[in-house]
């Protein structure tokens, strides 16, 4: 299955985690990625903290732990390439969760990576 294929079926939570130039690291609930392809996903991300943090320190890991029992879930490690702030296609991207509030009017991005590694959520 490829990596697409399994986000798009697997259930979970997902978890980016950012630093900044400095060092100092936040991490905050995501939802999974948008795949481009399989070496390149994307984020919708507001102008807040991991977004500011990405601005000065291109690295970041996505954590996505499956719902269920037990610890299964995959581990990105990220590059951050581009990103684009185009409304139309950012809309065109999202996908329209409960979780999604439409009040939220904050500016939008959309925050392309470069996978350089997967590792599985426990071990190796």
């Amino acid at each position: 299955m490829s990596l697409a294929e399994y986000f798009e079926n697997t259930k979970g939570t997902g978890v980016l985690a950012t630093a900044d130039s400095d060092g100092n690291v936040d991490v905050a609930v995501y939802a999974r990625p948008h795949f481009e392809n399989e070496q390149t996903v994307a984020f919708i991300m507001s102008q807040r903290l991991s977004y500011s943090n990405v601005q000065s320190n291109a690295n970041a890991a996505y954590m996505f732990i499956e719902d269920g029992t037990g610890y299964k879930g995959k581990r990105l490690y990220l590059t951050k390439i581009k990103e684009d702030d185009d409304e139309q296609l950012i809309a065109s991207v999202r996908r329209h969760s409960p979780r999604h509030r439409p009040e939220d009017t904050t500016k939008k991005y959309l925050v392309y990576f470069r996978i350089d590694k997967v590792r599985p959520l426990v071990g190796d």
